[in-house]
């Protein structure tokens, strides 16, 4: 398995797996709203002169089968960045094969290089799977409103 970072040329690709991620939470009944983004918005907003979020790939024999697109946030307090990971992304087949872990493997590798405090995202409380692959990591469940769980991890 290969982890690689998304180059301009792969914003098609990039807004097939944010599909994807929309079908899953809305089969769960994580989100009901409407898909805004486009590939132009995807190419302007993470390859432009000031890229605001960014993406992995996993790869397996060439095969794009997951992804994670995030960000940096900055503490005034604690004088360092973090990352919010916004969207995690493994195809259906893929999953319980090393994919998120992978995936999350190179955000902890991201965040050290760039010494982040922590890495931050939510997930919806019906997403059990999820939540369980997230336990197993080291995250932590640090706030619950609703079917919305903020976690946290320090890697």
């Amino acid at each position: 398995m290969k982890v690689r970072p998304a180059t301009p040329d792969d914003g098609s690709l990039i807004f097939s797996f944010i599909q994807k991620k929309l079908e899953f939470d809305c089969h769960i009944g994580a989100f009901s709203g409407v898909l805004q983004v486009s590939e132009d918005k995807i190419r302007k907003t993470l390859f432009g002169t000031i890229p605001f979020a960014y993406v992995v790939f996993a790869e397996l024999s060439g095969q794009e089968v997951g992804f994670a697109l995030y960000g940096f946030r900055y503490s005034s307090f604690a004088g360092q960045p973090s990352i919010w990971l916004d969207d995690l992304y493994v195809d259906d087949g893929m999953r319980s094969q090393g994919v998120g872990a992978a995936l999350m493997a190179r955000l902890a590798q991201i965040a050290q290089a760039n010494d982040c405090t922590h890495i931050a995202w939510t997930a919806d409380a019906r997403n059990t799977r999820g939540l369980s692959f997230y336990a197993r990591l080291g995250a932590e469940i640090t706030e619950q409103h609703g079917d919305r769980c903020f976690l946290k991890w320090v890697p």
